[in-house]
């Protein structure tokens, strides 16, 4: 390692900017055993095996790394001796602040096959074009110049002034995953990927390796991030693990080390106010971390926030608020503040729209104001006081919001980070963005300026490359529809160019085509091939006005579209003759280059094609090679090409080509079998060699010994493992790349399982029957490629003289095989040079090309890389030399512009082809169909005539109808199949028909149920007047419901307790009196049903005497205490001396207040009343009321309306009955005679406009001879429309032949009219004669009443029009007025809806501000409650005291009496009475919770009684109470004996009691200052109220209302005349003027009253001062006469409450009734026991009859046994006489013994 000082320099530049190449990463594991050896040649004569090593650790290895480490440590420590490991474990040393790392022992080196001639420096990286846009965090800013950003391995620092690189390479060699720039801009770190990566930090602007972090993840660091004061490194990873890692950087340790999630986490910050806070945020999830001191140490204890109802989402962006708040952003757009690990609120737009379209991807704060930037290119500024103040409103959980400037970069961008520039002055940011891969340079200030695009790359993968084969000049394209010309010499792109489909192939066009070398041509997504030429504009003819001429211009030349999936392929012949296309849809297209690319024709692929290759010059014929992605390559001989067109080919498709296919087969099993075989043949041979030399060492060893020594057995063959199997994958391997080899052979790439090897295929020879499908081949040759197992190669390319191999791998590395010349079969394929440049996983080189001359290597990745190559160090090019851009044609800017293909839906070649044949066959078919319908209608036409000239036969010649059917069954079969063709398009309309009928449901749903009546016009019947009635729309939402506003107050506790209380108290008295009732019920119904007995009568007799004495008693106690309450009552109503009335001190409060207050409602300090206030609920009501009275106003007159219409009806009824008549009789008078007939009344449309929806089949038949006529004549008047259908939709009005309505009405009306005609007598036709005199006379007669007749109805019918006229014109009048009223209420009407809105707008702060005051007025009110409740049980609690006190008193009182006076022993007793003992104080324990409590209060108590005792036993010692002294009254003992047990009850008591009261106290002290506190607060927040609603009412004031005056309206006058400005006038109406003139009258009135009313009120109050002295000297003595007579009576003064309310003792009557029932249970028990005695006596008896019965009995068996005895004894004694002669005596001696 070198020192800073140290540091190699080369003409003032950085050796880590051109020499990356130079640097091993590798030659840490080395470095303790080589201290002496460069970087370069430790890597070179190690080779492979500093790779395939593991890293060791570079702490451990510092002390032996360079001469230089001794200041890795402080200075200090490296003064002392060496000292063991055990001692260097133990002592924990520093690293010195100027240690640094040697970046040439970290860097990684490229890899290059040992004992090759390959340098390490093959390549030199010059310049890359690419960018990365869419990785996180990608663009960090070092100072105001610099920049740098992540390009696959390398680190790119770019001046973005000066448009110099400097580059970085990794260390791993694996990839970049995260950087991260120092708060002070003079550090920055590389967080790289691989198998436990680093991170490592530089020093900046030396860019010297600093610190090494290792062992921080496993895989790859997704994001790291300093701390504020840039002490401490976060640092979080990738999958698997997604580490959490504090680092105390500068002494390359972990601090804290936490997972931090189960998903992917892409940011990790601190908390810039407190650096022991983070947060992180990744994939569903944000976390809140903080550090902890905990019973371990210091932890991380990390908090998952809970979206709760909010859907979970994806967080990228966030930001710590200063208070500890985090705001983040969301999927859907909308900001979320999080407190906690809770959502506070939701941020929206007004609204609810989102605050961005899509993601939010950053959040910053700066300067006070919060600016996020959107995936949907929007950069907004956001107010910080009122997202950190914001809460939630309502039950959503969303808050609206506007911001306060936004700044729209363009449309379809997205915005992934910025970064704030840190220039004085200036507020400029970097922006990250997905606009073509940009970053931009925006302005955000006040006056926002529009933002300027720095540098500009490809986003996204780049799909195609290609190099111009003249120069240094290099065309790229992607998928993001651009199309871009580099200059590879100067480095810069020369010029862009944007479709409307991203690209996907390209290639130059060869010089044999364009010899200029400017043609370009490409393939796009949607099939399109685009021919573009690119010329330097400079050589154009110079046009005034023109703009500024750029390097390079792009013109496009010709386009065309031969397929319809995307191009994939683009090849030229080696003559420059053809053109093949190559696309995704299985088609290879040719096209004819000499003649303006004239399509050729197509040829199917089995597979989709990704490569097209023409044979070169070597091959004997010109044949293309088709390589498909599914394992099929095809080879296609040079196509016939036709010379003229042949116009009746219905396809391009070519079918006569002769193809070869071949399809691989996988043979890769086969070959690791093999190569098993070999090596295991290789081992054999080996034994065996050692075995043949053991035996002639042996030998030697005998003969010079002479010693035979045994031969040795055969050892034992070992079991060989079985050989790998063949295995065939059954998905086959794609095809990556290829190439042509040698005629008819070629070498392809493969992916997936094959990968690994290059394979040589052949293709078979062509067979016409053969199929792909079934076609099976395998290689015949192969190479191994080293570490291309799971890395296989993707694309390869040959310098010019193909002595060089460039492959582009999977994993972002560049391989280049140095090859011998003409070395078609790979044979010297073997040394190689590796390295790693793009993305090890999203970096796969997908193109790589060489320049023209071999100097230029070109590669472009899927990680939007573009890297530019020097292949010799050697020729390298200046700077000042810049590619040559090819002048334009003569004539370009005169040539049209060519039409491009912008539709991706746009017909193909082919399909256009198709299509052309498709219509021309259609059109012949309709010809057919056309000559066919001509025939028909010829037929058709001349059987009508036949029918006609049928007609005009006699009838007995006519032929009947069923004699032109030919078969009568052939018309039955049409009938049958025209019913089943009628239910099958009845049934194939059923769903229009169905739609249609919904949809004329919404319309008229829509449109016409909402109206209550239509527009009906009346009009006159002789003049030109009208009346139209009313269009009337049902009534508003307004005037259906009325809304409760949120802004009322809430009824308080104490109300609400005032009625439930009273409620619940009545409902549990009833609840009482109804289980009482029902007991007494229950009780009734047992006592029905037994009789009562004398001593029960006897009893209820004793106790209803004692009921009706005792009631007796209460009702006088009751009579006496409803009067002390009357008394207190009257006392309390009494008022003070300085009493006023309440309503006369308010009305002086009033009068005080208001007194000569005239404030308008514009004033400043204009106080709203109650009762004034108005919210949007009262205005909607207010506006509902309006339309309401509109509503029933406009009702009425459309009824009115209508019932005129109804008598025009009427009267033209009438009319036409009259001149029906009128016409009669005119046809029996002279026509001299006659009188003109007054026209009948028309009915307009407009008066019956209901009629518009009647029809009937008359109507619709008609209809349909319309549409069949348009059909047939299909005449330009018919094309525009008839004018029928423009006034009555579908459904049209049946009209007469002068244009009136035929309504039902008027037919009913002509045919009685009919009628009438018809009944007049018609005159007989007979001979006509002379009439005689009398005939002349009845003529005359009826003459002249025929005249009359007619003159009556004339009159009659001018009567009947004149009438109507007259109340149309009287109804008319009406209408005016009401119109007049209408209108007026409409102008009210917009200015109620104005304030509703305004009204609206001010609602929801008014509710929150309402809603505060009623909690606080509620809580003031719950508070006050609980005082008052309080302070009635301090004042029940005082009562009970003062009770307790009287019983001690009379308990002194009663013993003091008991003792008399002149007892010797009295004060003996009374000591005895007052002395404290000691007692075991009984509580009742409420629970097992409070004992510990009871007894400590016990302990307490006890000991103080103890003390108490000990205080009082110096005077107890006198006496001894335990006995009674002598010559003391015992009684008297004992007497004091209980009562001073009664005492100490009294005094515990006592002491319980003041306990209560004292916490009672301290209660009530505590809520008195709550509620001074609540007070405050609640003046404060009525202040707020009553602010906001001078605020809501200056706003209501601001609105116009319109109020309509005339000129001697105006009395506001200024020199006789009306000034302009009227501004300062009021408006009154004449009602209110006048009120207030008269209330000025009303007033002094008043006055003038109150003053009577005064004088009045003052000697009142005389007159009671009188009254007053006068009642209280009558008490006075009322009261001594009393007690005179009492004195008298009583002979004392007695209470008489008392003797009134004297009564029984319902003790002793108790007892009494307790003492009877006891006697009569008792004499009935004493009968109950009598009757049992009798009841046994009788059974005794009955007993002793029995026991003497059987006595005698017992005797006479007695006397019969004895009898017996006697008489046996005789008889023995005989027998013993009988044989006395015996000489035996034996028994007689045993009887005599018995």
């Amino acid at each position: 390692m070198k020192e800073p000082d140290d540091q190699d320099t080369d003409e003032g530049r950085s050796d880590i900017s051109k020499s990356d190449g130079k640097q091993s990463s590798k030659s840490e594991a080395k470095s303790h055993t080589k201290e002496s050896l460069d970087a370069t040649d430790e890597t070179v004569t190690e080779g492979e095996a500093s790779y395939l090593e593991d890293e060791g650790s570079d702490l451990e290895n510092l002390g032996e790394s360079s001469a230089s480490s001794q200041d890795y440590f402080e200075s200090g420590a490296s003064q002392e001796p060496p000292v063991p490991p055990q001692a260097e474990e133990e002592v924990k040393k520093k690293i010195s602040a100027t240690f640094y790392y040697e970046y040439g022992e970290l860097v990684s080196m490229p890899f290059v096959t040992p004992d090759s001639n390959i340098p390490l420096d093959f390549l030199t990286l010059e310049h890359s074009f690419g960018y990365d846009c869419r990785r996180r965090a990608n663009l960090q800013l070092l100072d105001s110049n610099t920049v740098m950003y992540m390009a696959g391995n390398k680190l790119i620092l770019l001046d973005f002034k000066t448009k110099e690189q400097t580059y970085l390479h990794t260390s791993s060699g694996q990839g970049i995953g995260a950087i991260g720039v120092h708060p002070y801009k003079t550090y920055f770190t590389v967080a790289e990927k691989g198998s436990y990566p680093k991170i490592i930090i530089y020093e900046y602007p030396s860019m010297r390796p600093y610190r090494i972090l290792r062992d921080g993840t496993e895989k790859a660091y997704a994001y790291v991030d300093f701390n504020d004061d840039g002490t401490l490194l976060a640092s979080v990873g990738s999958n698997p693990d997604y580490t959490l890692t504090i680092w105390d950087w500068k002494e390359e340790q972990p601090t804290l080390r936490t997972k931090a999630f189960s998903q992917d986490v892409f940011k990790v910050t601190f908390n810039p106010e407190n650096e022991e806070q983070l947060t992180t945020s990744g994939v569903g999830h944000i976390k809140f971390w903080e550090m902890a001191f905990t019973f371990t140490g210091l932890k991380l204890q990390g908090s998952l926030g809970r979206f709760g109802k909010t859907s979970t989402s994806d967080i990228e962006g966030y930001t710590e608020l200063p208070d500890g708040k985090v705001l983040s952003g969301s999927e859907w757009g909308n900001l979320l503040l999080w407190e906690g690990s809770l959502i506070k609120v939701e941020l929206c737009r007004t609204g609810m729209k989102c605050c961005h379209q899509g993601p939010i991807n950053q959040i910053m704060l700066d300067e006070g104001e919060v600016i996020t930037a959107g995936s949907d290119g929007c950069v907004r500024i956001w107010d910080f006081e009122t997202i950190d103040t914001a809460d939630v409103v309502d039950e959503t959980g969303l808050l609206e919001i506007e911001p306060i400037n936004e700044l729209q970069v363009n449309k379809n961008v997205n915005l992934f980070s910025m970064i704030k520039m840190n220039e004085i002055g200036n507020n400029f940011w970097l922006a990250q963005l997905d606009l073509n891969s940009a970053f931009l340079c925006l302005g955000i200030c006040s006056q926002t300026q529009d933002p300027e695009c720095l540098f500009s790359f490809h986003s996204g993968p780049i799909e195609a490359m290609a190099v111009s084969p003249l120069t240094y000049l290099m065309v790229t394209t992607a998928l993001d529809c651009s199309f871009r010309v580099h200059d590879l010499a100067s480095k810069n792109t020369l010029v862009q160019m944007k479709f409307k489909q991203g690209g996907t192939a390209i290639t130059w066009v060869p010089q044999t085509v364009s010899y200029s070398g400017g043609q370009i041509i490409a393939g796009f997504q949607d099939g399109v091939v685009r021919i573009l030429e690119l010329y330097d504009p400079k050589g154009l003819a110079v046009f005034a006005g023109r703009k500024k001429v750029s390097d390079a211009e792009l013109y496009l030349k010709q386009v065309f579209k031969p397929h319809n999936a995307m191009v994939t392929a683009l090849a030229y012949e080696r003559d420059g003759e053809i053109l093949a296309t190559g696309s995704k849809d299985c088609t290879v297209f040719f096209f004819d280059v000499e003649l303006d690319y004239k399509p050729i024709g197509y040829i199917n692929t089995p597979g989709p094609v990704c490569q097209l290759e023409w044979s070169s010059l070597s091959h004997p014929e010109s044949t293309l090679l088709i390589i498909c992605e599914n394992g099929y390559v095809l080879e296609a001989p040079y196509p016939n090409i036709r010379e003229e067109d042949n116009h009746d080919l219905v396809s391009y498709e070519i079918h006569d080509m002769d193809i070869r296919c071949f399809h691989f087969s996988s043979i890769k099993s086969k070959i690791l079998r093999s190569i098993e075989v070999e090596k295991r043949a290789k081992q054999k041979e080996l034994k065996e060699k050692k075995k043949e030399e053991r035996r002639k060492l042996l030998d030697e060893r005998a003969e010079d010994e002479g010693i035979e020594f045994p031969e040795e057995e055969g050892e034992e063959e070992e079991e060989e493992e079985e050989l790998p199997e063949i295995f065939i994958p059954p998905i086959p391997s794609p095809i990556l790349c290829g190439f042509y080899s040698e005629p008819g052979k070629f070498w392809v790439s493969l992916g997936s399982y094959d990968s690994g090897f290059l394979y040589h295929c052949e293709f078979p020879p062509y067979n016409k029957d053969s199929d792909f499908k079934q076609q099976e081949d395998e290689p015949f040759d192969y190479r191994s490629l080293e570490d291309t197992e799971d890395n296989p190669i993707q694309t390869i390319t040959f310098s010019v003289s193909r002595t060089m191999m460039f492959c582009g791998m999977r994993n972002g590395a560049i391989r280049i095989y140095v090859l011998n010349e003409n070395d078609t079969s790979l044979d010297s394929l073997g040394d190689y040079w590796h390295f790693n440049m793009h993305d090890n996983d999203n970096g796969c080189v997908k193109n790589i090309a060489v320049s023209f001359d071999d100097r230029f290597l070109v590669t472009a990745g899927t990680d939007s890389n573009i890297f530019i190559f020097n292949i010799y160090s050697s020729f390298l090019l200046s700077r000042d030399i810049k590619s040559k851009v090819p002048s334009p044609r003569f004539g370009l800017e005169l040539e049209p512009h060519v039409e491009d293909i912008e539709d991706p839906k746009a017909y193909s070649i082919e399909d256009a082809r198709r299509k052309r044949e498709h219509d021309k066959l259609m059109k012949e078919v309709e010809e057919i169909k056309t000559g066919k319908r001509e025939q028909i209608k010829a037929l058709r036409n001349e059987f009508l005539k036949l029918l006609e000239m049928n007609k005009e036969l006699p009838k007995h010649m006519q032929l009947k109808q069923t004699d032109f059917e030919i078969d009568s069954k052939i018309r039955a079969d049409i009938n049958r199949k025209t019913a089943l063709k009628i239910q099958q398009v009845e049934k194939e309309l059923a769903w229009e028909k169905a739609k249609y009928e919904l949809g004329l449901k919404k319309v008229q749903n829509r449109f016409r149920d909402p109206l209550d009546s239509d527009t009906v016009v009346v009009y006159a019947i002789q003049t030109d007047h009208h009346i139209s009635s009313y269009r009337l729309v049902r009534p508003s939402k307004y005037s259906k419901f009325k809304r409760q506003s949120q802004a009322e107050r809430r009824m308080s506790k104490m109300e609400r307790f005032d009625k439930e209380g009273l409620g619940r108290k009545d409902s549990q008295k009833e609840l009482g009196a109804m289980t009482s009732i029902a007991e007494e019920s229950l009780l009734e119904k047992g006592k029905k049903f037994r009789p009562r007995t004398l001593s029960e009568i006897m009893i209820e007799n004793h106790i209803e005497k004692t009921k009706k004495l005792v009631q007796k008693a209460e009702q006088a106690q009751h009579k006496i205490q409803q009067r002390k309450k009357e008394w207190e009552e009257l006392y309390k109503s009494k008022p003070n001396d300085d009493y006023e009335d309440p309503k006369d001190v308010q009305a002086i409060k009033e009068a005080q207040v208001c007194m000569g207050d005239f404030n308008l409602k514009t004033a400043p300090d204009y106080k709203i009343p109650e009762h004034m206030r108005i919210n949007a609920a009262k205005k909607e009501e207010e506006l509902g009321h309006l339309d309401s009275m509109v509503y029933t106003k406009k009702k009425y007159m459309n009824k009115c309306i209508l019932s005129l219409r109804d008598l025009k009806l009427a009267v033209v009824e009438e009319i036409q009955c009259l001149v029906q008549e009128l016409k009669n009789i005119q046809t029996i008078l002279p026509i001299t005679k006659h009188s003109s007939i007054p026209l009948v009344p028309r009915i307009h449309p407009e008066e019956v406009p209901e009629k518009r929806f009647q029809y009937d089949e008359a109507t619709l038949l008609k209809f349909k001879r319309k549409q069949m006529r348009s059909q047939e004549e299909k005449t330009d008047q018919i094309k525009q429309g008839p004018s029928g259908f423009s006034s009555g939709g579908f459904f049209k009005l049946s009209s007469g032949k002068d244009g009136e309505i035929t309504t039902r009405d008027s037919l009913s009306r002509s045919s009685r009219a009919s009628t009438f005609s018809l009944e007049q007598p018609k005159p007989l036709d007979f001979d006509k004669a002379e009439p005689t005199e009398v005939e002349l006379e009845i003529m005359k007669r009826d003459e002249v009443k025929h005249l009359y007749m007619q003159q009556y109805l004339t009159n009659r019918i001018k009567e009947l029009m004149v009438t109507f006229d007259a109340e149309l014109r009287l109804l008319r009048h009406q209408k005016l007025k009401l119109d007049t009223q209408m209108k007026l209420s409409d102008l009210h009407h917009v200015t109620l809806f104005q304030e509703m809105l305004l009204l609206k707008n001010f609602e929801k702060q008014e509710n929150i501000l309402q809603e505060r005051v009623n909690n606080l007025d509620g809580e003031e009110q719950d508070m006050q409650w609980k005082i008052n409740e309080t302070l009635k049980e301090m004042e029940e609690k005082k009562n009970e005291i003062s009770k307790l006190q009287e019983q001690e008193k009379a308990l002194y009182a009663g013993f003091q009496a008991a003792i008399g006076e002149n007892n010797k022993f009295a004060n003996f007793l009374m000591k005895v009475l007052k002395k404290k003992i000691k007692r075991v104080k009984k509580k009742e324990v409420e629970g097992d919770v409070d004992e510990d409590e009871e007894s400590e209060d016990s302990s307490e108590e006890e000991s103080s009684l103890e003390s108490d005792e000990d205080e009082s036993g110096s005077e107890d010692e006198v006496f001894d109470d335990s006995f009674c002294p002598t010559n003391c009254d015992p009684s008297l003992f004992e007497l004091a004996l209980q009562l001073r047990e009664k005492r100490l009850d009294i005094e515990e008591a006592l002491v319980e009691e003041k306990k209560i009261v004292d916490n009672l106290k301290k209660e009530y002290d505590l809520l008195s200052k709550k509620v001074k506190g609540v007070a405050a607060n609640l003046n404060a927040a009525e202040e707020a109220l009553e602010a906001y609603q001078r605020e809501k009412q200056q706003r209501l004031n601001e609105l116009l209302v319109v109020i309509p005056l005339k000129l001697h309206q105006i009395e506001y006058v200024a020199f006789g005349e009306i000034p302009r400005d009227l501004s300062g006038t009021l408006v009154f109406s004449n009602r209110s003027l006048g009120r207030l003139q008269d209330r000025i009258v009303q007033l002094q009135e008043e006055n003038f009253k109150q003053q009577k009313l005064n004088k009045e009120c003052r000697e009142r109050r005389r007159m009671l001062i009188r009254e007053k002295r006068e009642m209280a000297k009558t008490i006075h003595k009322m009261e001594q006469t009393v007690r005179e007579l009492m004195i008298s009576k009583f002979g004392r003064v007695v209470n008489l409450e008392a003797l009134q309310t004297l009564s029984v003792n319902s003790t002793l009557e108790e007892l009494k009734i307790k003492k009877l029932r006891k006697e009569l249970m008792n004499a009935k028990e004493m009968k109950m026991w009598e009757e049992k005695i009798a009841q046994m006596r009788w059974e005794l008896m009955m007993k002793t009859k029995e026991h003497t019965k059987k006595l005698h009995q017992m005797d006479g068996l007695y006397i019969k046994k004895k009898k017996l005895d006697s008489r046996l004894n005789t008889l023995q004694t005989q027998q013993v006489r009988s044989f006395s002669f015996r000489p035996f005596s034996g028994p007689e001696v045993l009887y005599e013994g018995s």
